[in-house]
């Protein structure tokens, strides 16, 4: 994965751990090397870290912004996730794409994998750019 010019930086992200690798209109990917602060009692990664893994990559999908000193900014609507298999530690990745939706509201589904590529959790979710948002030149930062 290559390095982005201006990643996007939340408290968030970095108490979990997670950073943005890939960001492009419509898509955006979520790395997060997961240890023991990630796994729950049974030793495999708490599905929380999953959804919030999904949950970022999605609605950043349409939130990208290519002009510096600018933001996109949005909030979740929904979020269906679905956990297929457990994960250990290790590297992770979370995957979002655009699907549909309006300037105001859009869609996005995704995925989470491991560093083998085998599915993890996916999910589907509607989100909501703030006012301001709606255009892809975004807002002051």
């Amino acid at each position: 994965m290559s390095e982005l010019s201006h990643p996007p930086t939340m408290g968030y992200f970095e108490l979990l751990g997670m950073r943005v690798v890939e960001w492009s209109e419509g898509f955006a990917v979520v790395e997060l090397v997961a240890d023991e602060r990630h796994l729950n009692r049974s030793g495999i990664v708490h599905g929380g870290v999953l959804g919030s893994m999904l949950d970022s990559a999605l609605s950043l999908a349409g939130l990208h912004c290519e002009i510096p000193g600018r933001v996109r900014r949005g909030m979740t609507l929904s979020l269906a996730t679905t956990f297929v298999g457990p994960a250990g530690p290790g590297v992770l990745y979370a995957t979002g794409r655009v699907r549909g939706g309006g300037r105001k509201v859009y869609m996005a589904s995704g995925e989470v994998v491991d560093a083998q590529g085998d599915l993890l959790a996916m999910a589907e979710g509607s989100f909501r750019r703030r006012s301001g948002s709606e255009s892809s030149e975004g807002i002051p930062e």
